[in-house]
């Protein structure tokens, strides 16, 4: 059985495509998936990369391409009332319902449904409220839940630097990375054990750079 990490941030509409995908993608493969909730902003933060939403027209272009990538997969997709926005109280959310820095598929799920449904504001403080009551039964209660929540959330996301990641979703099998929701097809071909791997991953990206 193949071990998956899957790496995502909340704000993005990628990875909740992508998400949503996924059990589609891995139809048929005997595989493990475990979701862990990193900080976006500093994976780009690694790189100088402002991200879709730093550069004015690419920012249009993204939220046209993810609303239309979800009409046509058929999966629901608002833009909430303001994006970007602050991704820390809903990774922290997450997080309270983790010991190890991983996440289920309910609590995910729930997480990106209250951003991408419905258009409403992601951070309203009654509508975290309602998202609180919602994961009631997988919140740890612990005096300690928020602090070890704060930390997990660190710890999974210099992980995720450490690896070389440098935005989400990213999925990791066996130290290779498949970043976006284009890349779920190229997941699937590895797990099957498409023949390209054996030589096409390395030499791939092996190319001499022209610049400087």
């Amino acid at each position: 059985m193949k071990h998956i990490t899957c790496y995502l941030d909340f704000v993005s509409p990628y990875a909740w495509l992508a998400f949503a995908q996924l059990p589609e993608q891995l139809r048929g493969i005997s595989c493990y998936v475990r979701y862990r909730p990193v900080l976006l902003g500093a994976l780009l933060k690694q790189y100088a990369n402002p991200g879709p939403a730093g550069i004015a027209p690419k920012r249009d272009w993204t939220y046209r391409h993810a609303q239309w990538l979800g009409h046509a997969q058929g999966t629901p997709l608002q833009m909430p009332q303001r994006h970007p926005f602050n991704p820390l109280p809903l990774l922290r959310l997450a997080l309270e319902c983790s010991d190890d820095g991983c996440i289920n598929r309910f609590t995910a799920e729930a997480i990106f449904r209250h951003v991408w449904e419905g258009g409403a504001d992601a951070l309203a403080p009654g509508r975290l409220d309602a998202l609180r009551a919602q994961l009631t039964a997988q919140l740890r209660t612990d005096d300690q839940a928020q602090e070890r929540a704060k930390a997990l959330l660190r710890s999974n996301t210099e992980a995720a630097v450490a690896a070389g990641l440098f935005g989400v979703p990213s999925f990791v099998v066996d130290e290779h990375v498949f970043f976006g929701l284009d890349g779920l097809p190229m997941l699937r071909a590895c797990l099957q054990g498409d023949a390209w791997f054996e030589q096409g991953w390395d030499a791939a990206a092996g190319v001499e750079s022209g610049l400087g």
